[in-house]
């Protein structure tokens, strides 16, 4: 089933909707470079990559309305209008959610000991695997339903390894006695943030799973 089954006719909307997904996939892979610039210190190429995905969530933003608009005006079958509404606007949020990451660190500056390096890295991979996987999952949900399920099953495992490497950080920053009560707190907070990313993953591929079943009806 191709999105075009979607619309009623084609209008650019499926070009407009790959280019979100694209700039939904590319704010993961900033966020993974930003925060492994600001591990090593590198504190200008952080910046940078700040800059980078506060442009790409703008961009986002401008073909999210101009989606919205176009499924309003001219394309959406009105039973499916309301749920491809729904995950493009909570895959906008998710992005978002990779930006304010970046903005808590651009902010507090936390000190993270090296020994903490390796837990946080995987946690971010976690995260940015589940929303990637959450992508795909959303690409086939246009162009070819069928394989929906072969990419849900992974946005529910990079949860579960999110959640593993979240608490796993945790329970090394709290058992720690060399950082200050301020320090674990601010660690912790930084930790729940991010794992929060997957877990906004997984409700996302909760939602998708009742519309596959709407549009098989």
């Amino acid at each position: 089933m191709s999105i075009a089954s979607i619309f009623k006719t084609r209008t650019g909307i499926e070009k407009e909707i790959d280019s979100f997904l694209n700039l939904a996939s590319e704010s993961g892979l900033i966020f993974i470079q930003g925060m492994n610039a600001f591990l090593n210190n590198q504190l200008d190429y952080f910046d940078e990559h700040l800059t980078h995905i506060i442009e790409t969530e703008k961009e986002a933003d401008t073909l999210r309305r101009s989606i919205e608009d176009l499924l309003y005006r001219k394309t959406l079958i009105p039973e499916s209008r309301g749920d491809v509404l729904k995950l493009i606007e909570t895959m906008d949020a998710l992005l978002g959610k990779f930006k304010g990451v970046m903005f808590r660190i651009e902010i507090e500056r936390p000190t993270i000991d090296r020994r903490f390096h390796d837990d946080l890295k995987a946690l971010n991979n976690c995260a940015v695997q589940a929303v990637e996987a959450m992508i795909l999952a959303l690409r086939a949900y246009f162009k070819d339903i069928a394989q929906v399920a072969d990419h849900m099953h992974k946005v529910v495992f990079w949860e579960t390894e999110a959640d593993k490497a979240s608490t796993r950080m945790q329970k090394k920053v709290f058992g720690d006695q060399n950082l200050g009560l301020d320090m674990k707190i601010q660690l912790r907070d930084l930790v729940k943030h991010i794992d929060g990313i997957a877990d906004q993953a997984e409700d996302m591929a909760d939602s998708l799973a009742i519309y596959v079943i709407k549009r098989s009806l």
